[in-house]
């Protein structure tokens, strides 16, 4: 079964042909970043009429990439939710519209299920059952994965995702949107120890998160240091840049142990855009190997938004005879929990 994944869920277009027999066939990604860097944010009203601009022309070149035509096409998948809603009914309406042309079904694809499921496009896939930290701009969750549709949530943020957070000490420091990578590169230069910021929400028992407080205190300490220009110096920055990601990644080590010890599981899987973050990488493997856990992610290009999940996400939903029916329905906020099972265990 040849499904193309459509996702425009946010800021980012993507585009993948997914074949259930021979794997990924092509997968093509238009960010707009340097759209939204200007404001310092997404703009929605910005980001729907990108993607009305540049989705077909997508289509077109991951086709051409994988050497088929429209008419060899089995299915579509769409992101569907949660999302800004304009740029998901520009996904779902095109998506829908391009299934009901070609007589061929479509379906609506969770976009945290894409994520969770992206590394199963990997080489050494996870096997269920595992622990999944979903972490980006708009999520930051632990859900307890038996299979495809029968997750478990176990805790999450209360306030502000961990990709939010990063974003807004970023602005702080007068760094460009997204503000993930950037507090990450700046980081490197910093001095270990100089500061330390607290890890919210770590010495009380449970899984939920809280990062509205680890923002103020950094606000606080770019404040305590600004120069005459409003800003801490180069070097200072860049131990601000440290001890902030250091807290926001040792929050997040802290309760992936919890969480493992909870369920008694011993694998996690990390996805979405903050999954690509080399020290998060680095002290999971490190912390977990300690208990004899292991960890998965996907590759750092299927980390942040991207097609390639989806179409895997839509194949495995499509394999159990799921469908949507021809009315284009999205839902911007959509809990992971409303989901129904897929009826397989199995990934190909």
């Amino acid at each position: 079964m040849r499904v193309l994944g459509i996702e425009t869920s946010c800021d980012e277009t993507g585009i993948a042909l997914y074949d259930t027999e021979r794997g990924l066939l092509a997968d093509a990604l238009y960010s707009q970043i340097a759209v939204h860097s200007e404001y310092g944010g997404v703009v929605p009203e910005l980001a729907s009429r990108d993607h009305v601009r540049k989705t077909l022309p997508l289509i077109q070149q991951v086709l051409d990439d994988a050497g088929i035509t429209r008419s060899e096409l089995d299915a579509v998948a769409y992101t569907a939710g949660p999302g800004l809603i304009g740029a998901l009914m520009v996904g779902a309406g095109v998506g829908r519209a391009m299934a009901y042309a070609l007589g061929i079904p479509a379906i609506g694809v969770h976009h945290m299920e894409g994520h969770l499921l992206a590394p199963m496009l990997e080489d050494n896939p996870p096997d269920f059952p595992f622990v999944a930290l979903l972490v980006s701009g708009g999520h930051t969750q632990l859900v307890q994965v038996e299979g495809i549709g029968r997750y478990e949530l176990l805790g999450e943020s209360l306030d502000d995702a961990a990709g939010e957070a990063f974003d807004k000490a970023a602005k702080m420091m007068d760094l460009d949107y997204p503000g993930g990578p950037h507090i990450a590169r700046l980081a490197e230069r910093g001095t270990l120890g100089r500061f330390t910021f607290p890890r919210p929400m770590t010495d009380r028992p449970g899984l939920d998160f809280s990062f509205s407080g680890l923002k103020t205190y950094t606000l606080n300490t770019v404040a305590e240091h600004a120069l005459d220009n409003g800003l801490p110096d180069d070097q200072t920055c860049a131990d601000i840049a440290l001890a902030f990601q250091e807290a926001v990644v040792g929050t997040l080590v802290i309760k992936c142990r919890r969480a493992l010890k909870q369920t008694g599981y011993k694998r996690l899987v990390i996805a979405g855009g903050v999954s690509a973050n080399k020290s998060l990488r680095e002290q999971l493997e490190a912390q977990l190997a300690k208990i004899g856990a292991s960890v998965f992610y996907a590759r750092k290009e299927f980390c942040t938004d991207n097609g390639a999940m989806i179409a895997y996400a839509g194949a495995q939903r499509l394999l159990a005879g799921q469908t949507a029916d021809l009315a284009i329905q999205v839902t911007p906020r959509w809990p992971m929990d409303q989901l129904t099972p897929a009826g397989t265990d199995a990934h190909d």
